[in-house]
């Protein structure tokens, strides 16, 4: 044949020949979600939580033991309010809760009901409540960067920031992600204060009245692995600490050497809940173990241990 039909060769397509760069893309990305959210440090401490013995764990609060009881239960008339943190009061056996965006102060049941509510007049963005002695209770005011001491019995409808001493708790690095978790340690007679982003640990001496000692101290807390610290809690049985993420959905257990013990993802599926808990920004536990939680806008959660 005087000519010949030229056959060209079959183009590849683009993403044929860049598959591999497709691939990379795609690692890169689950490692910076992964990465994000903590799951390579959770990993370890999913591992580490395997090889611990029944009596290890007996030691400690053990929160893989932990099954929601009561899940995401309105907080009645407070769809508006954002609840911020809770606190357990011994004495009277019930639970207190603080709103952050209208500022006041809820007596709740231990299943959730509300009992009373008591304005807080004075406060701009109540974040953070602790009970401490003889019917003491701390609130930190994110916005105020303040702390203050109140006093709450049976008889009080409302409380007056001018009323009770306030504490500065000084410039944080994101003044906008400020002091807002607290809570209190009777062993150690002092408070523990918790910055939200970066997350960070400040302790505060105190014999349990209003009159806090010396100056807040910060701690060592490269155990902190988490995306924010929205609220504190202190077993009143091991002394372990509660350490709660908001964007983490994480609550951490800490040894009384700051050290990772155990955690529950706040994951919908995870710890019988059904759905994700949305934003939990407050938590306590009671003399007998058993776990609350809060979520804005007003949902409240209890937590107990199955074995």
């Amino acid at each position: 044949m005087s000519s010949q039909t030229q056959l060209k060769p079959t183009r590849r397509s683009r993403f044929a020949l860049r598959w591999y760069v497709w691939l990379l893309l795609v690692l890169a990305a689950a490692y910076a979600v992964a990465f994000a959210m903590h799951w390579d440090d959770r990993g370890v401490l999913w591992l580490q939580e395997r090889f611990e013995s029944q009596a290890e764990q007996k030691e400690s609060i053990w929160l893989p033991d932990y099954r929601v009881v009561i899940d995401a239960k309105p907080l009645k008339g407070m769809e508006k309010d954002e609840a911020s943190d809770l606190a357990y009061n011994p004495q009277t056996k019930t639970l207190f809760s603080v709103m952050g965006k209208n500022p006041f102060l809820a007596e709740l049941t231990l299943q959730g009901d509300v009992l009373r509510k008591m304005p807080l007049v004075g406060w701009s963005n109540p974040e953070g409540l602790t009970m401490m002695e003889n019917g003491l209770m701390a609130i930190v005011d994110e916005r105020q960067h303040m702390l203050s001491i109140v006093k709450v019995d049976a008889d009080t409808r409302e409380l007056n920031i001018a009323d009770f001493p306030k504490y500065d708790l000084g410039p944080s690095k994101d003044q906008n992600k400020a002091f807002e978790a607290i809570t209190w340690d009777p062993h150690n007679q002092q408070i523990l204060l918790g910055e939200e982003r970066p997350p960070a640990l400040f302790t505060w001496k105190s014999d349990g009245s209003q009159t806090l000692k010396g100056d807040k101290q910060k701690l060592a807390s490269d155990e902190l692995d988490i995306r924010n610290l929205s609220a504190l809690a202190i077993d009143p049985r091991t002394q372990h600490t509660l350490v709660l993420s908001a964007d983490s959905h994480l609550l951490l257990e800490l040894d009384e050497k700051g050290e990772q013990v155990s955690f529950m993802t706040l994951l919908g599926g995870f710890n019988g809940l059904k759905n994700t808990i949305p934003r939990a920004e407050g938590v306590t536990m009671d003399e007998a173990g058993t776990l609350y939680m809060v979520s804005e806008p007003n949902l409240f959660y209890r937590f107990e241990k199955q074995r």
